[in-house]
């Protein structure tokens, strides 16, 4: 869910660090099996006492699909996210040059193809292109068409997770994730929501490629504009989401709240560009930062057009390092550096029950198995950063890795939901 690019000008690196061994092979594709990956079935959300909103168990959202073991944004991620029991998956859209929704985490197709090793594409590198205030150097989606898009082959963007499909997996289009959804759900007999993302909408918008009018058109087009839809609409720019609401957009709709690192040392957020603030705020002078969203004023703003919040997770638990005599961080782990690894949480915030006073539902981004991702109080144990979440009552979790998420919400509930 987090917008921060890790710039590719030459061809990714393939290591060969695994999270797994995907064992057997896909015949008509030649793509590492991911069926001994598939987890759990969905938990059912019944009637079960839980301090969400509905009082229903939380939602696993499957972010960018199971992203943590194939190429995100597309449809053999998505579809491994459902098999691995997430009710949700995650798409972030963007726009092609001939206006084709496509499913990408990023304008610059350098982060999660392999167009910079695409030799008749070449000439499309920009440098220094502006992206949401940033500049920015690679290939850009709306040089390309979607018949050119479709050519490339999507890698994953984290070179610690398996490679081996890298370049075999096509970038998946707005329709054939809605496609995928109705026909997932009508299989399984199971309702499988989708949670599309209106990404850089202003920056869309000033390029002549609107991306409301499309989402809006083609949710029309699948019966999903209502309330009761199996869908949630989000956006960092409120504007997009109040143009969408006005637009008669009814589907439940989602607030992102960002922020750009954390201090160890205060275990406060930090905020810079393109972290501090939606970019609409920005081009529109408006000088608050995320931060003011989750305050009881922003909340209440949030109310008037949206129905729930997707925030990043250290505004509901704070994170920090440990400070030495000399008033140093503390490398705790004793690896040589200090990271998350050698960060504690510390007591949560009140957000998940302020936001749930206002009828705000609260989604968290963004789960991951990786050790270096996990704060040394859950002891490398992702469960338990999940375990500890659900307890707070989140409404959903977005999630790289649906099997593990499903897993501990299994164990949450053994708990009794509580």
């Amino acid at each position: 869910m987090r917008r921060r690019l890790i710039m590719f000008v030459t061809p990714p690196v393939l290591v060969c660090v695994l999270a797994l061994t995907l064992v057997t092979v896909l015949s008509a594709a030649g793509l590492t099996s991911v069926l001994a990956m598939s987890g759990a079935p969905a938990a059912t959300r019944g009637d079960q006492s839980s301090p969400t909103l509905d009082g229903k168990p939380p939602l696993v959202i499957g972010h960018r699909g199971a992203s943590g073991y194939l190429p995100e944004h597309t449809l053999e991620a998505y579809q491994l996210a459902i098999d691995q029991g997430a009710e949700v998956i995650e798409p972030d859209f963007i726009s092609t040059r001939d206006g084709v929704l496509i499913a990408r985490h990023d304008p610059n197709l350098a982060t999660s193809t392999d167009v910079a090793s695409r030799l008749e594409f070449a000439d499309r590198r920009r440098v220094d292109w502006p992206v949401d205030g940033e500049k920015q150097t690679g290939w850009f989606a709306h040089d390309f068409t979607l018949a050119e898009i479709k050519t490339l082959g999507a890698v994953i963007t984290d070179p610690e997770r398996p490679q081996e499909n890298n370049g075999k997996l096509r970038v998946a289009t707005m329709q054939e994730i809605f496609d995928l959804v109705r026909t997932q759900s009508a299989k399984l007999g199971r309702t499988i929501y989708v949670y599309p993302e209106t990404k850089n909408p202003t920056y869309h918008r000033d390029l002549g490629l609107p991306l409301e009018d499309k989402l809006i058109a083609a949710l029309n087009a699948e019966g999903w504009n209502s309330r009761s839809a199996p869908v949630f609409v989000q956006s960092f720019e409120p504007s997009s989401l109040k143009e969408m609401r006005r637009k008669g957009l009814k589907t439940r709709m989602v607030q992102l709240v960002d922020g750009d690192d954390i201090d160890l040392k205060t275990g406060k957020i930090t905020y810079a560009i393109p972290f501090d603030r939606p970019y609409d705020w920005c081009k529109s002078g408006d000088d608050r930062l995320f931060a003011d969203m989750v305050t009881p004023s922003g909340l209440a703003e949030i109310g008037t057009y949206a129905d729930g919040i997707g925030v990043w997770k250290p505004y509901i638990v704070p994170l920090k390092g440990r400070m030495g005599r000399a008033g140093q961080l503390v490398d705790v782990n004793g690896d040589g550096k200090v990271d998350l690894r050698d960060a504690a949480t510390q007591p949560p915030t009140a957000l998940v029950a302020q936001a749930h006073k206002r009828g705000l539902f609260v989604h968290v981004f963004t789960f991951r198995n990786e050790q270096r991702r996990l704060a040394s109080s859950y002891m490398g144990d992702p469960q338990a950063e999940y375990l500890q979440f659900f307890r707070l009552g989140v409404d959903g979790v977005f999630t790289e890795f649906p099997d593990t998420a499903v897993t501990a919400r299994e164990v949450y509930l053994r708990e009794g939901g509580r």
